[in-house]
């Protein structure tokens, strides 16, 4: 069976798991959002495209693989089979878990991340890779795309990495597996030097990938860019480009994690111990170097000590949503203050709601949010999907914010940008909105300063 378009029905496989809606294509297979219509449940189903016998084989591996596999820090398979409604064309298919975030690659494109979100991706990681490499699997195809950060819906946990796609996984003590042929298996820009070379492939190859990554996170670049062959073929003759003012000991660990030789590299299970470390380091740092943000009623008070809750429009706010709309490329853009129990929107642009009723615990919530961010498919956002804005007659497809910070610390309320489809935000998109909460932030001191 061919995977059908997001709007074509296709059978219930095993006469239970039954997709609904396509979540993502891949060169062998299109992952599917389904309905677990035995447990009420949804779910991911893998659907390869192609079924040889050889493929058939590899499928079946990356099943065991995936089987022997359980730890929080990865994807969990729940089922497997083979749709064979069309008899001469059997498709294998996997169900697993539905682990609803963005991946790191889109989330590298939408901003930059800070010392401490990276240490806490590259303990995740590793600590899963621990596990990984303690049963005697190389995973191979150490992404961003292949990590998931998942958010669990609450305050009191952070945002977790969690690693995905064992299709090429292979037992650490092969060379490469079976079917490989002379060919180089992996994605180009993140391969090891023994991976391009088509040498042995150890758990080595899993912290250089991973270095590739964490390194990318720093900088906001793909350490090898180009097309695959050139990339791939890079990695024989040149190292990676680690800047040497990384805080803590980055620079140190990523040119270990990095070095040509995988003999040289260090053990996964140390640089859980490093990246746990880094993670302490980078919380210190930032609690030492920053004043503790006000309480929820000492933000209130400062909403209060600016007197803009409840004004009339004004041409100073109303040109600064008009240029966040135009800037982004999108027909909705809101200056909002938060209060105990709402975000009223001191400008609309493209818009004629005045407010968002909220929970006094929400707004608390809210206010924590203290950089740029982005969401550029509410409908697959585990929090905002439910959100009236999102399933009602407004049709919120995406949106971005900056918050609006006073010189206190607290948080008054953000400026917001969004769009009824989805859209891609860049990071210029959320220098510019951060810029722009700035300017109404300083336009608001101004007042301050002449009514005092």
């Amino acid at each position: 069976m061919d995977p059908a378009p997001d709007d074509d029905p296709i059978p219930a496989l095993l006469g239970r798991y039954r997709p609904v809606s396509i979540i993502g294509h891949g060169g062998m297979a299109t992952v599917y959002r389904a309905t677990d219509e035995a447990l009420g449940r949804d779910v991911a189903v893998k659907l390869y495209r192609a079924a040889a016998d050889d493929d058939l084989i590899r499928h079946q591996d990356e099943a065991r693989v995936l089987a022997q596999l359980s730890h929080h820090g990865l994807i969990t398979l729940l089922d497997v089979g083979i749709d064979d409604s069309t008899p001469d064309d059997p498709h294998p298919f996997l169900v697993m878990e539905l682990v609803e975030g963005t991946n790191l690659a889109e989330a590298l494109r939408q901003r930059r991340f800070n010392p401490r979100e990276i240490s806490e991706i590259a303990y995740d990681l590793a600590e899963a890779l621990e596990y990984v490499h303690a049963h005697d699997v190389v995973h191979r195809d150490i992404t961003p795309s292949n990590v998931m950060l998942v958010e669990y819906g609450t305050s009191a946990f952070r945002t977790r990495a969690r690693l995905g796609d064992f299709g090429i996984a292979l037992g650490s003590t092969g060379s490469r597996p079976s079917g490989d042929g002379d060919s180089t298996t992996g994605t180009a820009a993140y391969l090891s030097p023994e991976q391009a070379s088509r040498g042995e492939i150890t758990t080595a190859t899993d912290v250089y990938s991973l270095g590739l990554v964490l390194l990318q996170c720093f900088t906001g670049r793909v350490a090898f860019p180009g097309d695959p062959v050139t990339s791939a073929l890079a990695r024989l003759t040149a190292d990676p480009e680690v800047p040497d003012d990384l805080p803590d000991d980055w620079t140190a660990i990523l040119r270990s994690m990095l070095a040509r030789d995988p003999a040289a590299r260090p053990a996964i299970a140390e640089l859980t111990v490093a990246f746990r470390q880094a993670v302490i380091a980078a919380s210190s740092r930032h609690k030492a170097g920053e004043t503790e943000p006000p309480d929820e009623q000492q933000r209130l008070d400062a909403v209060q000590h600016y007197r803009i809750l409840d004004t009339e429009p004004e041409g100073a706010f109303d040109r600064v949503t008009a240029i966040a709309a135009r800037a982004l490329g999108v027909p909705i853009a809101l200056i909002t203050i938060l209060a105990s129990d709402r975000l009223w929107f001191k400008s609309r642009h493209g818009t004629e709601l005045r407010q968002l009723e909220l929970l006094p615990e929400v707004s608390a919530q809210v206010a924590t949010h203290r950089e740029p961010w982005a969401v550029p498919d509410t409908t697959k956002h585990a929090r905002l999907r439910t959100h009236r804005l999102v399933t009602g007659d407004f049709g919120l497809r995406a949106c971005a914010g900056a918050p609006i910070v006073e010189p206190g610390g607290a948080v008054l309320g953000m400026l917001l940008a969004m769009d009824t489809e989805p859209h891609a935000f860049t990071l210029d998109d959320l220098q510019t909105l951060d810029d722009l909460a700035a300017i109404v932030m300083s336009e608001l001191t101004l007042r301050v300063v002449s009514r005092d």
